[in-house]
């Protein structure tokens, strides 16, 4: 489903100006800090904002706040609504309990249950419904044309736009000579209103968008010359998987923003993994999209004073789990292998006497002598253990390669 055409007029600066004035006592001014392993990694000096530890977990309460705070009497008087698969939905319930007004969230059945209950915590009515967001937007917009209710967009609204350009606002303020600022992008409201701060506190400053390769919209918009519509979007980065920008998203990144940059999935956990074992930092797979693109070297930002925008720290547990056990293979520190071994007794302590020898820890055993491949008599047991150092591996399997037994190593 496509962004609904909006006629009101873009913001400019001095609305974002006003904005920051709105939300002064509201949302925090959130730290900018530069990261050493980074900066080591990437060739860069790397400055993370963190809108992560921002109040609700995301940049998206500056918005909904300055939106909300807008609207009239008679626009309020039967609650305000928006639908979201997460982020949007909390800035809306936090910034509407603030503003002491009425509203109303619809959720894909799929939202994450922390999602659900964080948005019931700030103070929303969760209504799930429908199997994906474009089932919950549909019936978002039915509720509002019954009830009266003001429906909130994400990102398509001069006002949320304006919202959240005060990010870049505060990125000028910590840090004048910065060359570089990478945002991630979903619909773009985050990236137009920090375009329009900063190009107008500084032409020189490049501002770059960052979006996942399963959900592209942005960059096949621009390619293309007008907003469009991706048949799907498949990504584990669910905070910027949107289908179509808006039509102001569109015509501000069009015109100010200097680069749009993709990363994948793999490319987003590993930096997640990251950004949580060398800086613990907590940030979504969304979040730290921004942040893969300089680790990963998407343009030449060698030499450079960057900052990447950590944009939300909303993470499915599903997905952390997944994340760091991946993370700590990759690493080195956790393997998996899957040996076949006679099914006798003591068969198994003699391979786990091995692991023993260089204490490594076992995680986890399983085993399976129902599939065809393991042969009748033997037993395959996966083992999932820690190791103290990357050398160890090579070790375990010249000693299995010894006891003469077959065995994968899993990854």
């Amino acid at each position: 489903m496509s962004a609904p055409a909006n006629n009101q007029p873009l913001p400019v600066f001095s609305d974002i100006i006003n904005a920051q004035s709105v939300l002064k006592n509201i949302v925090k001014k959130t730290p900018l800090e530069r990261s050493k392993s980074f900066s080591a990694m990437s060739g860069a000096s790397v400055y993370l904002k963190l809108e992560n530890l921002q109040t609700t977990g995301s940049f998206k309460v500056r918005g909904a706040y300055y939106k909300i705070s807008n609207l009239t009497a008679e626009e309020t008087s039967h609650g305000v609504l928006c639908a979201s698969a997460g982020n949007h939905a909390q800035g809306v319930a936090y910034a509407a309990s603030k503003l002491g007004v009425k509203s109303t969230v619809f959720m894909p059945v799929f939202a994450p249950p922390l999602k659900v209950i964080a948005t019931r915590a700030y103070g929303a009515e969760v209504i799930l419904t429908g199997e994906t967001f474009d089932d919950a937007f549909a019936a978002a917009v039915e509720f509002g044309e019954k009830t009266g209710a003001t429906f909130v967009h994400p990102f398509n609204d001069p006002f949320i736009i304006a919202g959240q350009g005060t990010v870049g606002l505060e990125i000028f303020e910590q840090l004048r000579d910065v060359d570089d600022v990478l945002v991630p992008i979903g619909g773009g409201g985050l990236i137009a209103g920090i375009a329009i701060a900063m190009k107008q506190l500084n032409p020189k400053i490049r501002i770059i968008g960052v979006e996942a390769d399963g959900a592209q919209s942005m960059k096949v918009s621009i390619e293309k010359g007008e907003p469009c519509i991706l048949n799907s979007v498949h990504t584990i980065a669910d905070g910027i998987a949107v289908k179509s920008p808006g039509n102001l998203t569109f015509e501000v990144t069009h015109d100010l923003v200097d680069e749009l940059l993709v990363v994948n999935d793999a490319e987003m956990a590993r930096t997640a993994y990251l950004l949580l074992q060398r800086a613990k930092i907590l940030a979504e797979p969304a979040g730290v999209s921004a942040m893969a693109a300089v680790l990963y070297n998407k343009t030449d930002i060698i030499g450079r004073k960057v900052v990447p925008v950590i944009s939300g720290g909303n993470i499915n547990m599903s997905i952390l789990e997944q994340i760091l056990e991946k993370g700590v293979m990759d690493e080195g520190y956790r393997a998996r292998i899957a040996v076949l071994i006679p099914d006798q007794a003591g068969m198994l302590k003699s391979v786990i006497s091995i692991l023993e020898k260089v204490k490594a820890n076992i995680h986890d055993i399983y085993h399976e002598r129902s599939i065809t491949s393991v042969p009748i008599g033997y037993v395959q047991a996966t083992i999932t253990f820690n190791l103290q150092d990357t050398t160890q591996l090579p070790t375990i399997l010249a000693e299995l390669d010894k006891k003469g037994l077959h065995y994968q190593v899993l990854k």
